[in-house]
């Protein structure tokens, strides 16, 4: 039985919230680019994780790991943009802004601990 990954976990629940948030912003907000900059960031993180999972080697995993964090960042900016122009509610805005910051520490902690493991095998 195979462990589950956490981080694959919350990447791929935070981009189906994100798949809604762009579905609400286009039907109710008719809000058309930032919607689609969100939707492009907030299910690329998951994306790169699974390819960091995949990865051909320790290097190649850092750097997956790495854009999903750059990613995570740049959705965390559209949540707070989106939040304080008023095209999302403050509760909702809050909650995926939570949902990002916890990703984004998991994130941070993956890549300092595998940048560890691979300069001590060095």
């Amino acid at each position: 039985m195979e462990k589950e990954n956490i981080i694959i976990r919350k990447t791929f629940s935070f981009a189906l919230r994100i798949i809604k948030l762009y579905n609400f912003l286009r039907s109710k907000e008719n809000e058309f680019v930032m919607s689609k900059q969100i939707l492009k960031s907030g299910t690329s993180i998951g994306a790169n994780v699974e390819e960091a999972e995949g990865g051909q080697s320790k290097p190649d995993f850092i750097c997956k790991i790495q854009i999903a964090l750059k990613e995570a960042r740049e959705t965390r900016y559209w949540l707070k943009l989106l939040q304080e122009s008023g095209y999302i509610p403050e509760e909702l805005g809050k909650s995926l802004t939570t949902d990002c910051t916890e990703i984004i520490l998991i994130l941070n902690s993956i890549l300092i601990t595998s940048k560890k493991n691979i300069h001590s095998k060095n």
